[in-house]
């Protein structure tokens, strides 16, 4: 089966990561197109992280007139423990609903959050932090406060791979 994935970034990070995830299970060609998340620039909650998600998804496949679209979100949320990243994903056809998935959360600095919870972007916060230039676009926040451990593009492969896991049962089982 070769189909056009619609994928709702040009951000190299993101795009990388779905083509590493998809295509050895799902061939197909992969269009990347900027399209609205339709949410906050800056995510601050689970629900609108994966809302952002899910939309990126939509207007991709929309857009861009493929047969799957693929949208990744990351936001920032805020519990009793601290500040975290979060990131969520989502993949859509025109014959089921949504499938979503959500990725990995580490905490980030108090200073980092409280900025983004102040009205800035993270990418914006972590440029400035660890005075760099574009890390959304490199090693992302992951990357930097996992000391290398884990990158950005690593992180949205596995987010990924959980979408078109789901995606591969589900069109199996006919539902």
């Amino acid at each position: 089966m070769n189909v056009i994935i619609a994928i709702g970034t040009k951000n190299p990070t993101k795009v990388n990561a779905v083509k590493a995830a998809f295509s050895s299970l799902l061939p197909g060609e992969f269009i990347s197109i900027n399209v609205p998340s339709n949410v906050s620039a800056q995510p601050l909650t689970d629900n609108e992280t994966m809302t952002g998600a899910i939309n990126r998804a939509k207007n991709a496949l929309k857009e861009a007139d493929g047969q799957i679209g693929v949208g990744l979100e990351g936001g920032v949320v805020k519990s009793e423990l601290g500040y975290f990243l979060c990131n969520w994903g989502a993949i859509v056809d025109e014959h089921m609903q949504p499938i979503v998935a959500g990725g990995s959360r580490i905490v980030i600095p108090e200073e980092v959050g409280a900025q983004v919870f102040s009205g800035l972007e993270l990418g914006d916060v972590m440029d400035h932090y660890v005075e760099k230039h574009n890390v959304r676009q490199n090693e992302g926040a992951i990357g930097i406060f996992t000391n290398g451990c884990v990158n950005r593009t690593e992180m949205f492969t596995q987010l990924a791979k959980l979408l078109v896991g789901q995606y591969l049962y589900k069109t199996s089982k006919a539902y």
